[in-house]
């Protein structure tokens, strides 16, 4: 069986607050998510000190632009010997073709994903912002074929769609599926959102939990509680 595994999303502002969140962790290192928000604030000298500390990182930046562009920023990322990181689906087959290729030449381990579309999207949105006229789940199935054709691992996707994505590119095709919240949490900005024991259900590789654990009372415990319901289908009555 694949291997599952919780990747907790440090969306955190400072290395402070990273660090000292981390901390209480110890007798785990789980596996986490480094986004936007905390690159931008603290630079990729905090990525290299987390990936010392024992860490495997999913680097999130959803790189969109000219494949040269793309290429040249996947190098740098690459070096950085993160464990996983992402490109947009949306930016084409030439563009993802170029991130892997840049990852490929640096000799880097990474896995290299595709953004098929964001938890916050709904159909409603997709339709009358965006101009896609095909339903969510068409769309999404049709962009991890093309994120497949390009020669990459896998997509992040909502859990709700894991399922379909594996119908259509394989069962070792990589899911990443964020949107992940306990039964009794809010949705917060997400819509197409479930619970980790559901995502385990239809077929998540990796799911992304933020605020489920990073804002609880005992974030170890909510972390434990993901890992149990998800990676070992120990539902809590």
């Amino acid at each position: 069986m694949k291997e599952k595994d919780v990747i907790i999303a440090c969306d955190f502002s400072t290395r402070a607050e990273t660090l000292a969140f981390l901390d209480l962790f110890t007798e785990e290192k789980p596996y986490v998510k480094i986004g936007m928000e905390l690159l931008y604030a603290e630079g990729p000298q905090l990525v290299r000190e987390i990936k010392a500390r024992g860490h495997k990182i999913f680097l999130d930046l959803k790189l969109h632009d000219i494949p040269n562009t793309v290429h040249k920023a996947m190098k740098n990322i690459a070096m950085l010997d993160v464990d996983m990181t992402n490109v947009h689906a949306a930016g084409t087959i030439e563009m993802m073709k170029a991130a892997q290729r840049a990852i490929e030449e640096t000799g880097a381990k990474t896995l290299l994903i595709a953004v098929t579309q964001l938890t916050s999207t709904s159909e409603e949105r997709m339709r009358e912002e965006l101009w896609i006229d095909h339903p969510i789940n068409d769309t999404v199935q049709h962009y991890a074929l093309n994120t497949e054709k390009a020669g990459l691992a896998g997509v992040v996707c909502s859990p709700l769609e894991a399922g379909l994505v594996h119908q259509v590119c394989g069962k070792d095709f990589i899911t990443v599926t964020p949107g992940i919240r306990f039964a009794e949490d809010a949705k917060g900005d997400q819509v197409r959102v479930t619970t980790p024991a559901k995502a385990r259900e239809i077929g998540a590789d990796y799911i992304v939990v933020g605020r489920s654990i990073t804002a609880s009372s005992d974030p170890v415990a909510a972390y434990r509680r993901c890992v149990r319901e998800f990676v070992k289908g120990e539902v809590e009555e």
